[in-house]
């Protein structure tokens, strides 16, 4: 049974791998994935040889060297030297990772966007309760520079998520940074798209620019509740910007967020 027959014809799987993203390794990973998570793979169970994969799924060992990659990533699998690869015991610390599928999903990129609704917000707050001279100075920077990209041509996509970083560097709590720079990935594609779209619009751009600028103010001036108040709203905004965008922007948006999965037949 190939991998394609196995992924629609295997009526326990959940719906969501029936959309799984075109790059093969993707497909399979998160097959495999599926088998783990649902303990038909259990911890240390010892999975099938790189041609039993290959051969059982259709693809090539390529194919199923990436996806086992992926999967050792995430810390589902492990390699025993001379012995072969192993599901994880269940004890071992799994990494955050998204499905494949984040990365190529207008609708993913909403849903990503909300999950940091529910995080800027208390990164803002503690950031006006914690922020030191020197960290509303490298915020301010960060907004300045900004506007010299945008007045440069450029999409000031690097420059906006600089913005984020420098708020959550000032909460002084690292996990914040590492977390919203996690989150950037699956955002950067469509950031550029987004704010090309924006930047059609005057009235758009000073929107954007009045947001961040409401939000560093809040911390410039220790207003906790406003620091909240507005990173929330940005982060609200930003979802309704990318869902009441036109036809035209939306499918530039889905071209872009596709663009990775055509890599690989």
């Amino acid at each position: 049974m190939n991998l394609y027959d196995d992924l629609v014809t295997r009526q326990h799987l959940p719906a969501e791998l029936l959309l799984a993203p075109d790059r093969l390794s993707d497909r399979l990973a998160e097959l495999l994935r599926h088998r783990i998570d649902s303990g038909e793979l259990r911890p240390l169970d010892r999975l099938p040889t790189e041609q039993e994969l290959a051969e059982r799924h259709g693809v090539s060992r390529t194919v199923v060297r990436e996806a086992v990659s992926r999967l050792k990533s995430m810390g589902l699998l492990v390699s025993r030297q001379g012995s072969g690869v192993f599901v994880a015991p269940s004890s071992a610390a799994r990494p955050l990772a998204f499905d494949p599928a984040v990365l190529h999903s207008l609708e993913a990129v909403v849903q990503v966007v909300e999950v940091r609704r529910a995080l800027e917000g208390e990164v803002a707050a503690l950031a006006a309760s914690r922020a030191s001279a020197e960290d509303v100075q490298r915020i301010e920077q960060a907004l300045a520079a900004i506007d010299e990209a945008v007045a440069a041509g450029r999409d000031g996509v690097a420059e906006d998520l600089r913005f984020h970083r420098a708020v959550a560097e000032a909460t002084g709590n690292p996990q914040f940074r590492h977390l919203l720079g996690f989150l950037e990935q699956y955002q950067r594609d469509a950031m550029k798209v987004t704010r090309a779209n924006e930047a059609t619009s005057r009235v758009l751009m000073e929107q954007v620019r009045e947001e961040h600028h409401d939000i560093a103010r809040a911390i410039a001036q220790r207003d906790v509740a406003r620091a909240r108040e507005a990173a929330t709203l940005h982060m609200v905004n930003a979802a309704r910007r990318i869902e009441e965008a036109d036809a035209s922007v939306r499918a530039a948006l889905r071209d872009a967020l596709e663009q990775p999965a055509q890599g690989q037949a």
